[in-house]
This record gives structure tokens, C-alpha cells and sequence, in this order.
């Protein structure tokens, strides 16, 4: 490249004369820039006048340094970073969109310039000059942008996992909620947390991510030591259906049991799903044929025993009490199917009613709770709850 630039390079005296030409048009080539892209680009406008001005310190770097570097002969003096003058927080402000046009117009406009302003003599080499300086000038962008990228990515990672953190803990305030908007949570209908191992490769994250984006859905993740946190979000209000996006991410996790925590309403309330699905992932492998993902409702049982206060309670007033307050028996006909090994008619007979009496009160038991007697797990999960009910609420 320097070889090709040393082709149509003037040498010694003529540059200097040249340069000096060049540097009695620098200021109107300036202005002429500006004015041009305050005609042209409403986003120039819409700046505030700090960073108005540091465009304007960028224009007039650009062309500084044009003159610079032809002066020194191109390729025999360092390429000056002309965005180095400029505060990192403009960077932020202009899209790369925004920095390529304002590149464009100043190169057009410092072009127009050498043709109306210049010795006709002049203007083919110093065409040739704005036309590689320019080609300069967008591998500083890009670079710009490459390590702006790199930084807002790693801030990012940060800021996601102090929401993750926050959430867990149960400290999710409006601050928290402001954070996490800026991560690009849109405050969806429903939002549930998710707990599960690391995936072994860090592809696997975004991936996850990817995928729930592709479903519609709000997520934050981070990994907290060997555990990867899930806040997942969008247009559910059930646990069924929280459980269904689960089952479509679950093979972004690592391995070992998903835990999916309960749906609640907003963000500020997401440390109740946080704390059943830890407390979920804990006891999970008590239940060895436990589905994956589990809902850490399922899991209540194994929570309970485990020494989880609040899955004690929620067997005890969620699935006992409303069969105890029933007006139909049911708990008394639980106790006798029980009892009598889950044979209905030896439970009729113990009641002293008809079997089909007592089918129709397990049924009813079923509707109350979404448990059937007769199932393995279900029988189980109400038999642990009326022992618990009775010792929470009849002591």
C-alpha cells in the first residue's frame, strides 16, 4: 500500500507547496463540512451542544489530520485516531450508521473543496490523497466500534448478572426494573425463574438466548457458581405454560435437573419464583423420575422435607384445608382408602356407603387439588399434605 502511495505522491518541495495551499483551505473546508451536515442529518440537530461540539472537533480532526498526514508524505508519518478527540460518551450517542455518513459527507465535502478552491494542478493528487485518507479513517471507525462493542458487551454481562443477583436475593426494586430495561426486559404479562446447571460450552448462553428471543420472550441469564438462573418472560400467566417454554430452552442447560419457579405478575415480585425454584433445585433429587424441566410446585414434597417453610405451608393450606373444610367427607374418605390399601370397596365398607360414593368423592378430590388419590405421585403428595395440614393448623 505505502508502494502504491509513493506512485502519485509529490516529493519535497512540491508537497510542501502543496501542503501549504491545502492549509490556507483547511478552516473553510471545516465549515463547509459542518454546514453540510447540518443540513443533511436531522440527528445532528437533535444533539445536545456538547456533543455537537465534539463533532465538530471531529470534522475539524479529519481534516487536521489530512493535512497532517499528506504533509508528511502519507505512509512516512503514523495515521492520527481522529475520534481520539472525542469523549467515548459520543460513541455512544452516534450509530455506526451516523459515523459512517458524517465520514462521507466531510470527505465529499473536503473533495468539493479541492475542485472549487485549489490550483486545477493540484486536484488530481490531492483527490487521490482524500480518497485513501478516507480509507483510513473507516478502519479508526470500525475500530472504534469494534471496541465499543466489546466494552457494552462485557458492561452488559455485568449489569445482567447484578439483576440476576438482585432477584435472587429478593432486592428487585424500581432501580432494578430500570436496569433490566436497558438489558431489554419489556415488563411482559408474566415472568417465571428458571434454575439449572451451567451448559458446559458458553456458545450454549447465547444460544439460550437466541432461542427464547425466537419464541417471543423476555430472558436474562447468569451464571452464579455451578448454577445458570433463567428470568423468563412474556405472554403467560399459567404454570403450564411457563413449563412449555421451558421444555423448548431446557436443552440450552447443563446437565441435572431444570427447575421452573413459580409465574408472577412483575419483577418486583420475581424473588417468590426465585426462592420456590432454589428451593426446587435443592430437593430435586429426591424425585428420581422427576421430569425435566419440573415445576417447583411438583416438587413440594421433597421441599417440604427438605426443610422448605413455605412448601410446609402451601401443602398444608393450599391441598389439606380445602378438603378438610369440604362439607363431603373427603378427608375422612382419604383416610379410609388409605387406610384400607386404596380399595374402594373395602373403603365403602368402612364408611359403610356405596364404592361408587367413594369414587365420586375422590373425584371431587382430584378437582379440588389437580392430585388423584389413585395416582403414585398424587396419593403421595396428599398423603404428605394431610399430615402436615393437620400439624400446622391443629396444633
Amino acid at each position: 500500500m505505502r508502494d502504491q502511495v509513493r506512485e502519485w505522491m509529490p516529493t519535497g518541495r512540491a508537497r510542501a507547496a502543496m501542503s501549504k495551499r491545502l492549509a490556507a483551505a483547511a478552516a473553510s473546508m471545516t465549515t463547509a463540512a459542518l454546514a453540510q451536515i447540518t443540513a443533511h442529518y436531522p440527528w445532528f440537530g437533535d444533539l445536545d451542544a456538547n456533543n455537537r461540539a465534539s463533532v465538530t472537533l471531529v470534522v475539524r480532526a479529519g481534516v487536521d489530520g489530512f493535512l497532517d498526514w499528506f504533509r508528511g508524505g502519507a505512509g512516512d508519518v503514523e495515521q492520527p485516531n481522529i475520534f481520539a478527540s472525542a469523549p467515548r460518551s459520543l460513541m455512544r450517542q452516534l450509530t455506526l450508521q451516523q459515523t459512517v455518513d458524517l465520514i462521507r459527507t466531510t470527505v465529499e465535502t473536503v473533495e468539493e473543496q479541492i475542485t472549487s478552491q485549489l490550483p486545477r494542478s493540484d486536484r488530481p493528487t490531492l483527490t487521490m490523497a482524500v480518497l485513501q485518507y478516507s480509507r483510513e479513517i473507516a478502519f479508526d471507525a470500525a475500530e472504534v466500534y469494534a471496541r465499543a462493542a466489546e466494552t457494552r458487551g462485557a458492561w452488559d454481562a455485568r449489569l445482567e448478572a447484578l439483576v440476576m443477583d438482585a432477584v435472587v436475593r429478593g432486592d428487585a426494586d424500581e432501580s432494578v426494573v430500570s436496569r433490566a430495561s436497558t438489558l431489554g426486559w419489556h415488563s411482559p404479562r408474566g415472568l417465571t425463574v428458571i434454575l439449572g446447571d451451567l451448559p458446559a460450552r458458553d456458545a450454549s448462553l447465547r444460544d439460550l438466548r437466541g432461542a427464547a428471543a425466537r419464541r417471543g420472550l423476555d430472558i436474562l441469564a447468569a451464571g452464579q457458581g455451578p448454577r445458570l438462573v433463567v428470568l423468563l418472560g412474556g405472554d403467560f400467566t399459567t404454570e403450564e405454560e411457563a413449563l412449555a417454554h421451558a421444555s423448548d430452552l431446557t436443552p440450552y442447560f447443563g446437565d441435572g435437573p431444570v427447575v421452573v419457579g413459580t409465574v408472577v405478575p412483575d419483577l418486583v415480585e420475581a424473588v417468590v419464583s426465585a426462592r420456590a425454584a432454589t428451593s426446587g433445585r435443592r430437593a430435586a433429587s429426591a424425585w428420581v423420575d422427576a421430569p425435566r424441566p419440573v415445576s417447583a410446585r411438583a416438587l413440594l414434597p421433597e421441599r417440604a422435607l427438605a426443610g422448605d417453610g413455605h412448601a410446609r405451608r402451601e401443602l398444608a393450606h393450599d391441598i389439606y384445608l380445602p378438603l378438610a373444610q369440604h362439607t363431603g367427607d373427603l378427608m375422612r374418605t382419604l383416610d379410609a382408602y388409605w387406610a384400607t390399601g386404596t380399595s374402594i370397596e373395602a373403603t365403602a365398607r368402612r364408611l359403610f356407603i356405596h364404592a361408587n360414593t367413594v369414587r365420586y368423592r375422590l373425584g371431587r378430590v382430584e378437582d379440588l387439588t389437580g392430585y388423584a388419590p389413585s395416582d403414585p405421585r398424587g396419593g403421595y403428595v396428599l398423603r404428605l399434605a394431610g399430615t402436615l395440614g393437620r400439624l400446622l393448623t391443629e396444633a
